[in-house]
């Protein structure tokens, strides 16, 4: 059975929406509370990269901060591998809901892969970790398709349209909608 550790990823500066987005509330709980949920039925155990959170376990993103999500995906491997962990499954706070079966269409694969659409949700095995720092200390594409491509992720086609959460106008259309 492979241990699978989540991680959202929610150490960035939210630039975008001009506030911390990862408290932005939907339906009465913080985008980062309703990422958690997401993951949580997916894997053993959960963590939030790049803040602390309540009671959920946190790590500071690696080897510092602001490396976009990356940063936070490689605290989230390091300490996976740590804790035995064999995989991480990683979405970020400002994707409030991920469609179980594209979920398991990840994990099932048992090797890197991440949605095309929205790499910051993906499946990566904890051997994959010191080829991040590698890459990360190349200064190369910092980008999560770039990280990617140099780890030979499967690009894997949600089937339909996932939320992300960008700008207050994208929480109003999802608080719209729902």
């Amino acid at each position: 059975m492979t241990r699978i550790l989540g991680a959202v990823l929610a150490g960035g500066r939210a630039t975008r929406f001009g506030s911390d987005k990862a408290l932005a509330m939907l339906d009465g709980r913080t985008l980062l509370d309703h990422a958690l949920a997401t993951l949580a039925p997916h894997v053993e155990r959960l963590l939030v990269c790049g803040r602390a959170w309540r009671d959920v376990d946190w790590v500071a993103d690696r080897p510092a901060p602001d490396l976009g999500p990356l940063g936070g995906l490689n605290a989230a491997l390091h300490s996976a591998a740590a804790r035995g962990f064999d995989a991480v499954l990683s979405t970020a706070c400002d994707v409030p809901s991920l469609p179980q079966p594209l979920v398991r269409q990840l994990v099932s694969r048992g090797s890197a892969a991440f949605v095309a659409q929205l790499p910051v949700v993906g499946f990566w095995p904890v051997e994959l970790a010191p080829r991040l720092d590698a890459h990360l200390a190349g200064g190369g594409d910092r980008s999560l398709r770039g990280w990617g491509r140099a780890a030979n992720a499967q690009r894997i086609a949600a089937e339909r349209a996932l939320t992300n959460v960008n700008t207050e106008a994208d929480l109003s259309a999802l608080i719209a909608n729902s």
